[in-house]
């Protein structure tokens, strides 16, 4: 009798615990300069987890511009515990999912202060100033999110992000090197022009001769058959609704040549490809698969990436050599600014590559502690940081046969014990 009273008392107290716990959270949240909106979330994963918005300028050097609220998802482990700051390099809606989790802070047991990226879904200035979409207001949007929330985990600090959420991450860095103690960029591509042209050379000679063939053999197949396949092609995107800025012949074209690109980024077998002999429907299907025209439709939430693309971020091209004979487009030269940019900016951008020499003078003339995670098969990986040598704590990891979904935990097992350690090395210091 005396023991079960023992674990009724101790089983009141932990829910006391927790309360309290919860209790001190919201109140410290409360109490940021800033901070608003602030909404409970149910998780199957963390003890608590709150989204809200953080006012930010819109013009972080000049505040008359006027203010927005950016949406923050705070995870909560503990106040003892590091914290991870995610940068996303797009929308944040799925942070909000129950069962979401970032990998480091499962890892290693840490806070997540997630933040979603300026003039996306709930993070939009009104009005949408194309001005300032820049990559410097977004690393001053971080600094302000770090210096808000050290207020509240005095710890370690981690940031992270995946693709253009990696790029973000780097470029965090080389504005603000001291706002964290150690950065894990995950497959962050770093391009110096709309067009790279890395990627395209990338792509003849990933994974092997024949696989290379298959994919080719396969995206020469779907423009011989035009004549059968376009009429099911555009009852597909009238059916899906999509509006595009040029005509949708174009797009069929576009669609095949982007074809390679989006096979190897998520890693779909090449044994999956149907044979050149299949009926129009299999391959049709297989196509649409792969490589959706949605990619290419006006009215997206990726939308303001495409202009970043345009602006600073840079993007990559299409090799048409081997489709020419069976092409409809005449050039694919420009198709990011004439297909995919909001069409009030279609000739008004020009492409800038300051700030990818500034991130690569940064990463060359320091060592700062980052880990970047690429996958060798990934196009992406076509445009990696380089790899400098003498580097201690700057280092740079492939997957092999890795894709855009490269992480430390499918990293070999060797290598994801290296990696394990020298960031518990770095906690640790």
């Amino acid at each position: 009798m005396n023991r079960k009273i023992g674990l009724l008392l101790l089983f009141c107290f932990s829910l006391l615990f927790v309360s309290v716990q919860a209790g001190e959270l919201k109140d410290k949240l409360e109490k940021l300069k800033g901070v608003s909106q602030i909404q409970e979330l149910e998780t199957d994963i963390y003890p608590e987890k709150y989204v809200m918005k953080l006012k930010q300028w819109v013009n972080p050097k000049d505040t008359a511009v006027g203010s927005f609220g950016q949406r923050i998802v705070v995870c909560h482990v503990g106040f003892d515990r590091p914290t991870v700051l995610v940068t996303e390099g797009y929308g944040g809606k799925y942070a909000l999912r129950d069962k979401y989790q970032e990998e480091l802070s499962k890892l290693f047991n840490t806070n997540v202060v997630f933040v979603e990226y300026r003039y996306f879904l709930e993070s939009c200035p009104e009005p949408k100033n194309w001005d300032y979409l820049t990559a410097e207001n977004s690393a001053y949007d971080l600094h302000h999110v770090t210096e808000t929330f050290k207020q509240i985990y005095t710890g370690k600090w981690i940031s992270t992000g995946i693709s253009k959420g990696g790029q973000t991450t780097t470029l965090y860095r080389a504005f603000f090197p001291d706002d964290v103690d150690f950065s894990v960029p995950y497959v962050a591509p770093w391009n110096r022009g709309v067009e790279d042209g890395r990627h395209e050379v990338f792509l003849t000679k990933v994974g092997t001769k024949s696989e290379r063939k298959h994919i080719e053999d396969f995206q020469l197949e779907i423009l011989k058959r035009r004549d059968s396949i376009f009429p099911m092609f555009k009852r597909y995107v009238e059916e899906k609704g999509y509006r595009f800025r040029v005509p949708v012949e174009d797009i069929y074209d576009l669609s095949v040549l982007e074809y390679p690109f989006a096979i190897w980024q998520w890693g779909t077998p090449v044994s999956t490809i149907p044979s050149p002999k299949s009926d129009d429907k299999t391959l049709f299907e297989h196509w649409m698969q792969i490589s959706d025209p949605q990619y290419f439709s006006t009215g997206q939430d990726t939308e303001p990436f495409n202009v970043q693309a345009a602006k600073e971020l840079g993007y990559y091209g299409y090799d048409t050599k081997p489709f020419k004979k069976y092409l409809h487009i005449k050039s694919t030269k420009g198709y990011l600014e004439r297909v995919m940019l909001p069409e009030e900016l279609a000739g008004k951008i020009t492409f800038d590559p300051t700030l990818y020499h500034k991130v690569l003078k940064f990463l060359e003339e320091n060592d700062p502690k980052m880990i970047f995670i690429y996958g060798e098969v990934d196009p992406w990986s076509a445009t990696h940081v380089p790899v400098f040598p003498g580097k201690k704590n700057e280092q740079v990891y492939f997957q092999p046969r890795g894709n855009h979904r490269s992480r430390i935990g499918n990293m070999p097992e060797e290598t994801k014990k290296q990696i394990i350690g020298q960031i518990q090395a770095w906690l640790d210091e």
